[in-house]
């Protein structure tokens, strides 16, 4: 593995985690609850941004998370996450969630989602610069690609619910709820 000065390798922070789904971590559903699953998922996306920036990082957002799979109690959930892309301060961490029953061998995949996260500097809280990404291989250089265009889409998804928020009528537009599956009250 080679280094660069102010550049690190994705491998050189990617971290794997894996936990024993207990029964506290079970919902009314007899499933494990979602928000046990984020939580873990935040955890790992802080670990993989600060092993790469070397610095306390804070997660700015996360992309859609979607519950592709029940994660059942008595199953180890494996988190694996990875620096896809960095910006200046901020960097992308991809994050695969997968399930895994002893009993049957079954593995499922349950999750995926991308948190950006941000360093900060100590003294000043402010966001600091974090090194760039050292990309080795075709696959790295894919999810950098495709890392720069969730950013891209994020800030036109940003603009476009603005612009959209701008055209949503006010009372006067009580018609536009006519076919909608609500009741105005006053």
């Amino acid at each position: 593995m080679k280094t660069i000065k102010g550049y690190r390798s994705v491998k050189s922070s990617q971290i794997v985690l894996k936990e024993l789904m207990i029964p506290s971590y079970e919902n009314f559903g007899g499933k494990v609850h979602g928000g046990i699953v984020l939580s873990l998922m935040d955890k790992i996306a802080y670990a993989c941004a600060a092993s790469h920036s070397k610095a306390y990082c804070v997660t700015a957002s996360v992309d859609k998370v979607d519950f592709l799979n029940p994660v059942e109690v008595g199953e180890i959930l494996t988190l694996s996450s990875s620096v896809n892309y960095t910006g200046r301060s901020s960097m992308e961490v991809g994050i695969r969630v997968v399930s895994e029953n002893f009993t049957t061998g079954s593995v499922r995949h349950t999750n995926t989602s991308y948190f950006t996260m941000v360093a900060l500097n100590p003294d000043t809280k402010k966001p600091e610069p974090v090194p760039g990404l050292l990309l080795e291989d075709a696959q790295e250089i894919k999810r950098f690609l495709e890392g720069r265009l969730r950013k891209k889409l994020r800030k036109q998804h940003d603009i476009d619910l603005d612009r959209a928020r701008k055209e949503i009528p006010g009372a006067d537009g009580l018609e536009a709820l006519k076919e909608e599956n609500c009741k105005v009250g006053f």
